[in-house]
């Protein structure tokens, strides 16, 4: 009975299959005249605020036993597919593959991309401001260890905007071509990655020297060249690149995410669930900060984060970059933006995209 029972069952799944795969390419060719329409009208392929809405529409009509988290990786490929259909979407970030910062194009934009790995945030966006690139993801902050400057620094002076942003919870291994700690040397990785991991190494490789270099994946590639190397870096690093994982999970705190930020020309529609980033140089007055804030307090406006930022060259000045939730083109926030421009020497507003989810 159990045989025919899970015959049966397999049949019927079959058949679901097939019903699947006859939608999917459904969805498809509607996809192709999607593309068609978009590119006679001059709109991009990739549309943030669409996309988001595409997905949190699904999430509200799920009933389950699918979880949310499996159904938005499922739909994420169907997306990054029928983009490819409508056109090659090319995305820089910081490499090399394996790198977190890959990790996170893949998270959001699929498989279906083409994939331009950088040697630094610098040259992501070069790359999309050179046009040579569509888009761009750059690691904007940890929840560890807060801010990457570089990051912040480009923002200041690229014409780019910030179109959407994504959440990558981060963990990390020790990565070498041993297998044990006996032997190693040196630990390299980028900056963030050995701060992320510092109460471990010091206690587990107390006399190996740590040694900074520009990306995860890059040490985890010094480790293949030498084996007195141990990298810090992701698990598919060491898959990609054949070496050993000598121990996994050595960042300090398990609660450890980095939100990516996606660069681009353009800017993306409101969603209904937005965040907008922008930056203000305040006066050089006392009070000069709290009245910048002031025009958010009038309008209640939720501010998500506040950083101070030093300007290159003038000594004790800074820049504040503040996200907030809202889009620039909601009445409200407009009004709150407009007063804001009339208290501070400069604005600008970095972009407005929809609200990534830092809970993954």
């Amino acid at each position: 009975m159990t045989g025919k029972s899970l015959k049966s069952m397999r049949d019927k799944v079959k058949e679901i299959d097939k019903g699947i795969v006859a939608l999917l390419n459904e969805r498809a060719a509607l996809s192709i005249e999607i593309g068609r329409l978009k590119t006679g009208n001059n709109m991009e392929i990739y549309d943030p605020a669409q996309e988001s809405k595409v997905l949190r529409d699904l999430c509200s009509i799920n009933a389950g036993p699918l979880p949310e988290d499996s159904l938005r990786n499922i739909f994420s490929e169907i997306l990054s597919a029928s983009r490819a259909l409508q056109m090659p979407v090319n995305v820089a970030y910081l490499g090399p593959d394996a790198s977190f910062s890959h990790l996170a194009v893949e998270s959001h934009f699929g498989k279906s991309v083409i994939l331009s790995p950088q040697p630094s945030i610098l040259d992501v966006f070069d790359r999309v401001e050179k046009k040579e690139a569509n888009w761009g993801v750059v690691p904007v902050e940890n929840s560890l260890e807060g801010t990457v400057k570089l990051t912040l620094d480009c923002l200041i002076t690229t014409p780019l905007t910030i179109v959407n942003e994504i959440y990558l919870p981060i963990s990390h291994t020790l990565i070498s071509g041993r297998k044990t700690l006996d032997g190693l040397k040196k630990v390299c990785s980028h900056p963030q990655a050995l701060a992320q991991c510092r109460n471990w190494l010091r206690k587990n490789l107390p006399l190996c020297s740590l040694h900074e270099v520009e990306s995860t994946a890059k040490a985890v590639r010094m480790a293949l060249e030498d084996d007195t190397i141990a990298a810090v870096g992701s698990r598919e690093a060491a898959l990609k690149y054949g070496l050993n994982i000598i121990a996994g999970g050595i960042e300090d705190h398990s609660s450890n995410m980095t939100r990516f930020l996606v660069i681009g020309h353009g800017e993306s529609e409101p969603t209904g669930m937005d965040k907008t980033s922008v930056l203000f140089g305040a006066r050089h007055e006392p009070g000069a900060l709290y009245n910048s804030l002031q025009p958010f307090v009038e309008k209640k406006i939720n501010l998500v984060k506040i950083v101070s930022h030093p300007i290159r060259g003038q000594m004790w000045e800074y820049l504040f970059f503040v996200d907030f939730a809202g889009h620039a083109k909601d009445e409200e926030i407009a009004k709150c933006l407009e007063n804001l421009r009339s208290k501070c020497t400069f604005v600008k507003v970095l972009g407005s995209y929809p609200q990534g989810d830092s809970k993954s």
